[in-house]
């Protein structure tokens, strides 16, 4: 027989059961339905209570107080609203005062939705819904219409938000940052054209990611990239240690010639990819397996041998060779670092999830206009903030250790480590 302990029961809500069973007693629900509308039902009166509560605390008195009273301020009869809430629409009387001073807390004045539908609309927007799948949703889990029009203003709210975390300082050193671009269908000018979003993911000193800003341009292209270094150098990057990106021609020469002491790393994926395109399909799996071979290796030495290998084993597709012969360098830099450093630097996978993660708000369609689609992408980001939650990436600890090791990057980073 067992002897673990049982865990300790929860305690009994007391208050919770009486209050359960008095609704049964007086509503004898029968189902679940009936039960929803027996709490909705209760939902005014508390709310009507409450309000009586506040109008007390304003006036001095208790309705039906003859006694004497330190104000002229009398009761003047009741207003009544629908409002909605989580269980839908309900009516409720507001107690007003003759001189008009009574500021109700729990239902405010003007205001007839109390659902924190705005918070939920925000959500659902930013995980990609569109106007009227986020509609119909609240239609059919709270029981009342939301319009497009209402909806399009609750989200434009954060436009100005987006705004001031697009142009906020940054901080003075970043260990790595990730740049990369998606493309997405705005309509200028009745016609549709697809604009680059130009993206930028850091790591700072500590592991802790962020996404330094989004950028929208016609095409991507090495002169936009450089407005972009200039911008975030403007808002404080004082320092980067790598930038790891595609093979945008002159994005290298653009970076170091605003950061002089970066390491730019080609994507070894993007590398793969633009090999791959001389191999025929039958081959794939082997040719990459033995790729990884390379890149993969323990030691620069082992890759050099490993890379002779490969290209006398692939040497009737001379392009797909040569696609890594002109690229050794990018190869060749890594083995400079230890192995956890290689594996954040050696791809843009970091920020091609972040993108994928944009790509399901785009999918949508076309926006009509940049803002829009600052909008929707700044909703995400705060999703992927939350998502984030400030830990630093895995591996973190043996990463900084490995960078320590480098006498010239340990002396950049405790420069800036109290940033």
């Amino acid at each position: 027989m067992s002897t673990a302990l049982m865990p300790p029961r929860k305690k009994r809500n007391t208050k919770g059961a009486a209050i359960a069973q008095t609704i049964l007693e007086q509503y004898q629900p029968k189902t679940k339905e009936d039960m929803q509308d027996a709490i909705k039902d209760i939902f005014g009166p508390m709310f009507e209570a409450m309000l009586q509560g506040e109008m007390n605390s304003h006036l001095g008195y208790e309705s039906n107080d003859h006694g004497y009273k330190a104000t002229d301020n009398r009761r003047n009869g009741y207003n009544s609203k629908n409002i909605k809430t989580s269980y839908g629409e309900i009516p409720v009387d507001v107690p007003r005062d003759r001189q008009a001073t009574f500021e109700p807390q729990i239902i405010p004045k003007r205001t007839r939705d109390i659902s924190g539908i705005e918070d939920k609309v925000m959500s659902m927007y930013a995980r990609g819904m569109s106007q009227r799948d986020i509609a119909d949703t609240i239609e059919d889990i709270y029981g009342f219409e939301i319009s497009h029009e209402t909806i399009s203003s609750i989200t434009d709210c954060v436009i100005e938000t987006a705004e001031e975390w697009q142009n906020r300082p940054l901080k003075k050193f970043y260990t790595f940052l990730f740049v990369d671009c998606l493309y997405v269908s705005i309509r200028k000018e009745l016609e549709t054209k697809n604009c680059a979003v130009y993206v930028i993911l850091g790591y700072d000193v500590n592991g802790i990611k962020d996404i330094l800003g989004i950028w929208i341009g016609e095409s991507e292209g090495k002169h936009y990239w450089m407005q972009i270094f200039d911008e975030i150098k403007a808002r404080g990057v004082e320092d980067i240690l790598f930038i790891s990106m595609d093979g945008v021609s002159g994005l290298e020469e653009g970076a170091k010639s605003i950061f002089k002491d970066v390491i730019v790393q080609r994507c070894i994926v993007h590398l793969i990819r633009n090999s791959i395109k001389y191999i025929p399909s039958k081959d794939y799996k082997a040719y990459t397996a033995q790729l990884k071979k390379v890149y993969g290796a323990a030691s620069l030495k082992a890759a050099e041998a490993e890379f002779e290998r490969f290209k006398q084993a692939w040497s009737q597709y001379p392009g797909a060779i040569d696609v890594w012969g002109r690229n050794w360098k990018y190869v060749e830099q890594l083995f400079n670092y230890g192995s956890a450093v290689r594996k954040v630097m050696y791809t843009t996978n970091a920020i091609e999830s972040v993108n994928s993660s944009f790509r399901k708000v785009t999918k949508k369609g076309s926006f009509p206009s940049e803002d829009a689609v600052r909008k929707a992408l700044y909703l995400r980001i705060t999703e992927l903030y939350k998502k984030w939650n400030g830990r630093p990436v895995s591996n973190w600890a043996m990463v900084r250790n490995q960078l320590s090791m480098d006498d010239k990057i340990q002396f950049r980073i405790m420069k800036y480590e109290k940033y």
